[in-house]
């Protein structure tokens, strides 16, 4: 296993396509194409034309990274679903990364909430300790944060209306506003890549159930002709 990796790193979440190359220690290639739709006519152009511009093949790749979330159900599912297959195919690792995770990147907080925004003004939190998961994502009332986020000791929040949910916590906060989300999941990778972590295939983070669910109906009966 090389420990200077190659790693492409891509995220359709948000109203955006991102993708990063990294090789070794350097993001080599980035970009985020705003976008509220059409992710999944543009992901693998643009995943194509990165490696390209590289000088690089798709057999180059050590591992896939990929956004896995929370974020729009729609775009989670693209782009893990192209991540899976590409990993199939190239028989490399896919590594999925949170978007708590990217957050929280290279933070050495004991105790950071990470808030990131969700419909209907609410917004999706999860307790993080040294940039890893410590806790359950949920989805709050940023107004009317819960007591039972509170942890002794100290507590910071950072992202999304950090300042209204630090109040009911007395905790220090910072705003967050990210231009690197697809270099972020790649460096990410990179580091559980060197650690020689063996992940499992990333699946789509929902802190929520989707809006629109099957008909409870019962569908009517086919008559044989």
């Amino acid at each position: 296993m090389p420990s200077d990796p190659t790693i492409l790193a891509f995220d359709t979440s948000a109203a955006h396509c991102a993708a990063a190359l990294l090789c070794g220690d350097s993001i080599v290639y980035q970009t985020v194409d705003p976008m509220t739709r059409g992710q999944a006519e543009a992901l693998m152009p643009m995943l194509s034309a990165i490696l390209s511009a590289q000088g690089k093949a798709w057999s180059d790749l050590d591992a896939i990274a990929v956004g896995t979330g929370p974020g729009n159900f729609t775009g989670i599912r693209i782009s893990v679903s192209a991540a899976r297959g590409l990993a199939l195919g190239l028989g490399v690792p896919a590594f999925g990364v949170s978007m708590f995770e990217v957050m929280a990147f290279q933070d050495t907080s004991d105790n950071l909430l990470v808030s990131i925004p969700a419909p209907r003004d609410m917004a999706y939190v999860q307790p993080m300790q040294h940039g890893r998961h410590n806790g359950t994502p949920q989805q709050i009332d940023p107004g009317v944060p819960p007591r039972d986020l509170e942890v002794s000791g100290g507590m910071s929040v950072l992202g999304y209306r950090a300042d209204e949910i630090s109040k009911a916590y007395g905790a220090h906060n910072t705003p967050c506003d990210l231009t690197d989300i697809p270099s972020r999941i790649a460096q990410i990778a990179a580091q559980r890549w060197i650690t020689g972590e063996k992940p499992p295939s990333p699946a789509p983070l929902y802190v929520r159930p989707a809006d629109a669910a099957p008909s409870k109906h019962v569908p009517p009966v086919l008559l044989d002709e």
